[in-house]
């Protein structure tokens, strides 16, 4: 059996957000036994699992992500859209936009200290639609 729904995630800064309780929320009921894939409609931001306790990794992650990819570089052609735009595609494209995550005894799968991002790549993004599709 095939569930899919659609749902926004509230609207977050820039930055590397924890969110695994948010999307929990919007789930419908869990099979025992199936998978969770989880897809952003969005083109600058992102989804990822990571560290779920320590704050500082997600303060971290933002660091390296804009050390790597910085805004205002001469050879950028896309640059209509603000400053952030162009190093938020690029982000979004390396991070990438769905996951999918075990389901066993009527929850997610996933170690102790793993938890669902949102990496929000703009500075003014906007709630971010997420299409969820449970299989069982």
């Amino acid at each position: 059996m095939v569930v899919q729904t659609e749902f926004c995630l509230k609207q977050k800064v820039r930055g590397f957000h924890l969110v695994t309780n948010e999307i929990l929320a919007a789930l419908p009921v869990l099979p025992q036994t199936g998978l969770l894939n989880l897809f952003i409609k969005h083109t600058s931001a992102a989804l990822t699992i990571n560290e779920n306790c320590d704050r500082d990794v997600r303060t971290d992650m933002n660091a390296i992500f804009n050390r790597l990819i910085k805004e205002r570089e001469p050879y950028y052609e896309h640059v209509l859209e603000g400053d952030d735009d162009m190093p938020a595609h690029a982000k979004s494209t390396i991070v990438g936009v769905s996951l999918t995550i075990p389901i066993s005894d009527g929850r997610l799968n996933m170690g102790t200290w793993q938890g669902i991002y949102l990496c929000e790549f703009r500075n003014h993004g906007g709630s971010r639609r997420i299409v969820a599709t449970v299989i069982s």
